[in-house]
Order: C-alpha cells, then structure tokens, then sequence
C-alpha cells in the first residue's frame, strides 16, 4: 500500500488522534492531507523522512518565479 494505515501512523506519531498527528506531521515538515477524520500520509515521505532526506511540500506552481 502506498499510504501508511491508521495503525501504523498512530505508532509513527504517537497519537491516536487526527488533529494531534496533524500537528506533529507539521512539526516533522511532513506532508498530510486530511479527508474527514482520516489522515493520507505517504510512504514515500516517510521513507525519505528517516532517510535524512528533505521532503519539498508543493502548494503549486510559484508565479513570482516567473519572469
């Protein structure tokens, strides 16, 4: 599976709530994305997390960047 089951991201984090992994995903600089009381979490991020390596969250493309 390419997104870590509700177990697995309780013993990633700690926690057994949505708000309270949110908020250490978000302290970790991992990405999330919340669909109702569920969290989506990838693998691959987290993989990459305790590789050392630097997850780059994307909000889209950056206009200013363009001249």
């Amino acid at each position: 599976m390419e997104f870590l089951t509700a177990p697995e991201l309780h013993q990633l984090t700690g926690y057994a709530r949505a708000s309270s992994q949110g908020a250490w995903l978000t302290d970790k600089g991992l990405p999330f994305r919340r669909d109702g009381k569920r969290m989506i979490v990838s693998r691959e991020h987290i993989r990459a997390w305790l590789e050392g390596k630097t997850t780059i969250v994307s909000c889209g493309p950056n206009w200013d960047a363009i001249a």
